[in-house]
């Protein structure tokens, strides 16, 4: 039964994850999270908390979800960076193609209604675009880039990563946003190609 339940709260986590992710937080409400969980108010009340513990476990369900995708797809970065950073815009590009989430991101989301926000959920959100800078510094770092150069285009495509989710929300096709991507890999190329020069 132990199992079973954590699978239910699995599900419902997710589908309340979704709902959040296509309505904002603050347009779900309580009877919304009920609709999309399967689940009455005292259930989600004695499983979750109240709606901003909730939301905290959303995000971090989201940040698990697809910061996973971004490790594996930079797991070669020493190796092969270009194939690296390009993987991890791969998983983004994927997910916004997705039928099944909402445009956007979770994350960005709730980034840009930080004002609006308790402080523990937009310091949530800053964290996980803090994450993902450092997951992109690193990667930067074992392609045997400079610490400063490093942080310095993990800035740009953290930045980039999160226009092309604003950017699917207005619609912006596929050959778009991927014209976004290629732009900023031809300037890492560029750096790359640079430091072998100098090698």
């Amino acid at each position: 039964m132990a199992g079973k339940k954590q699978f239910d709260v699995a599900i419902a986590l997710d589908a309340a994850m979704v709902q959040f992710w296509r309505a904002g937080y603050a347009d779900t409400s309580l009877d919304d999270l009920s609709r999309a969980t399967g689940l009455n108010r005292s259930s989600i009340y004695s499983s979750f908390g109240d709606k901003d513990s909730l939301y905290l476990r959303c995000l971090d369900h989201y940040a698990a979800r697809y910061g996973n995708r971004y490790d594996q797809a930079l797991s070669c970065a020493s190796e092969e960076p270009l194939q690296a950073v390009r993987a991890f815009f791969e998983v983004t590009l994927e997910r916004i193609a997705d039928p099944d989430v909402p445009d956007g991101c979770l994350i960005a989301q709730t980034a840009m209604a930080a004002p609006a926000l308790s402080p523990t959920i937009a310091a949530r959100a800053n964290e996980a675009l803090a994450f993902q800078h450092a997951r992109l510094r690193t990667a930067l770092s074992a392609a045997q880039l400079a610490a400063g150069d490093a942080d310095d285009f993990a800035v740009h495509m953290t930045a980039v990563n999160q226009s092309l989710a604003v950017m699917s929300k207005t619609r912006a096709s596929q050959k778009q946003l991927r014209t976004v991507v290629d732009i900023s890999m031809s300037a890492l190329s560029h750096a790359l190609r640079a430091l072998h020069a100098r090698s």
